[in-house]
């Protein structure tokens, strides 16, 4: 992208730097990495900046909460080197994977939701395989694939040898149930199990989901914020 960044004002970098609360070994950092269009010099090697490398440090700044450090840097690198159809692919990228964030909060989100209720089970949540296969509506040798998946984790009777589910196993067969009607593959339904052991059962998951929802919506909110300040930085430049 071609930039004219002649101007009347001339910044060193101490003064880019105070202005962005940045110090000047970040400065140049950023000219070397890309992020800054290179500087003029003076006769005697100084660099000069003017008003557009502090726009475009702006839109860095704000490029860098919603995308991350290396996402920034790269779609700062493009702009500045006129791939700016590159730029927007990278961007593009960053929206992608939120929705597809989304998507995965939303499912598990569903999945609590549509959770048979508990009074269906005897109060201690203790079954065995083909009464629990019965109420999902699904084969016993699907509970036994779930298991030697990591999924369910039934313990045995010492006399028997049958599996009796606990009340954590059936909450982790009827998560992962509803998870997988909603399409999700058996690797991709782990990690959520993982969570929701980690996270000490159902409740403390569903504030953990809420944690999680805010941090969706300021990274979009942030998203938002990148764009603007980069819109400025490319009418800036153009």
């Amino acid at each position: 992208m071609g930039r004219n960044l002649k101007s009347s004002e001339r910044l060193r970098p101490v003064d880019l730097a105070r202005g962005h609360g940045l110090s000047t070994q970040a400065i140049r950092n950023y000219e070397e990495a890309g992020i800054l269009p290179a500087a003029d010099r003076t006769p005697h090697g100084y660099r000069t900046y003017t008003p557009l490398h502090a726009r475009a440090l702006d839109a860095f700044l704000a490029l860098v909460p919603g995308h991350g450090h290396q996402a920034a840097t790269a779609i700062m690198r493009a702009v500045n080197e006129g791939a700016v159809d590159e730029a927007f692919r990278l961007i593009d990228e960053s929206h992608a994977q939120l929705l597809d964030d989304r998507r995965t909060l939303g499912a598990v989100e569903n999945a609590l939701r549509d959770l048979v209720p508990a009074g269906e089970v005897p109060a201690s949540g203790d079954t065995f395989i083909g009464p629990l296969a019965e109420q999902l509506g699904i084969r016993p040798a699907t509970l036994r694939a779930w298991e030697r998946a990591g999924l369910v984790q039934p313990r045995r009777d010492p006399l028997t040898g049958y599996r009796v589910y606990d009340a954590a196993a059936v909450r982790d067969a009827r998560l992962t149930h509803q998870l997988r009607r909603g399409g999700y593959l058996l690797e991709q339904i782990a990690p959520l199990l993982t969570q929701v052991r980690s996270a000490g059962g159902l409740e403390p998951l569903e504030t953990a989901l809420r944690t999680w929802r805010d941090r969706l919506s300021s990274r979009g909110r942030s998203l938002l914020t990148g764009a603007a300040g980069l819109e400025a930085y490319l009418r800036a430049g153009g």
